[in-house]
């Protein structure tokens, strides 16, 4: 069926530390783009923050981003907190993240969850779908034909570019995520990605599966600035959702000493591919 859409499901990776309205509204940006273009129906969104054994500099507990994250998507219906990367005792590639959410939606996996005792949270979520999975569907429609949803990887271009930072990202990574996967890249109206995957090789042997996004009202809120602003006791608020705020306030999370955490460490990625090469 020609008509059919691809259904989507857009992964976020990130330290969210915090999350902010702008962490947000890529996936807003996101949803219209698929959507505009006939072809896809976006059904989920995940935010997956990274764990502490990132060693970022500045990076608080994955607990309080976790929290952050939940709080600030509680009243949104298509996107959702995923704390797996976050719990795992080691820092794990962006590539294993998607893995694991694209396995979870496998054919194989989605059914036996189905049948599980709906104690999870996909267990609960499903329950509000009523008979999305169901098999009445399959009657009329092979079951190879069902096809499975895909998960994309949502950045913003500072996560694009930084593929070019050597040893961050290993090569063969970037090329199976833009090609089995895909990227979602929200970037400021200019051309400065068009022309970075351009200088890219595996870039733009793969570009048809970048889906660039242009963001014309512009939002410059990042991070960084957050914690600036907390560090220097200005406001923030209206720049993050407020229950965001009020939980930063009441657990005063960022602070001078919060921003030295790691200062000095290499960051996971960079050690264990200079190790890599070393081998």
């Amino acid at each position: 069926d020609p008509d059919k859409k691809t259904e989507v499901v857009l992964l976020a990776c990130g330290s969210f530390n915090p999350i902010t309205n702008m962490h947000l509204r890529l996936f807003e940006l996101a949803k219209d783009y698929f959507h505009e273009t006939g072809k896809y129906k976006v059904i989920k969104g995940i935010i997956s923050p990274v764990g502490d054994a990132y060693k970022k500099k500045g990076l608080i507990s994955a607990n309080h981003r976790v929290t952050m994250a939940k709080l600030a998507t509680k009243n949104s219906d298509w996107v959702e907190v995923d704390d797996w990367e976050s719990c795992q005792s080691e820092w794990l590639e962006t590539l294993k993240v998607l893995r694991y959410h694209q396995k979870l939606l496998s054919p194989e996996v989605t059914n036996s969850l189905q049948d599980a005792v709906p104690l999870t949270k996909l267990g609960r979520k499903r329950k509000q779908e009523p008979n999305r999975h169901s098999p009445v569907k399959k009657k009329n429609q092979s079951p190879d034909v069902k096809s499975v949803p895909q998960v994309k990887l949502l950045c913003g271009s500072d996560m694009l570019e930084s593929f070019g930072i050597p040893n961050l990202w290993k090569l063969e990574d970037i090329a199976e995520i833009v090609e089995k996967h895909g990227l979602v890249c929200i970037s400021r109206a200019g051309n400065n990605v068009q022309k970075f995957i351009y200088e890219s090789d595996i870039l733009w042997r793969y570009k048809n599966n970048i889906h660039l996004v242009e963001e014309w009202i512009t939002n410059d809120i990042s991070s960084t600035k957050i914690r600036r602003a907390l560090r220097r006791g200005q406001s923030i608020r209206y720049l993050v959702p407020d229950g965001v705020r009020a939980y930063i306030e009441k657990n005063n999370l960022y602070s001078p000493e919060s921003e030295d955490r790691n200062a000095g460490v290499v960051l996971a990625p960079l050690q264990k591919h200079a190790n890599d090469s070393k081998n």
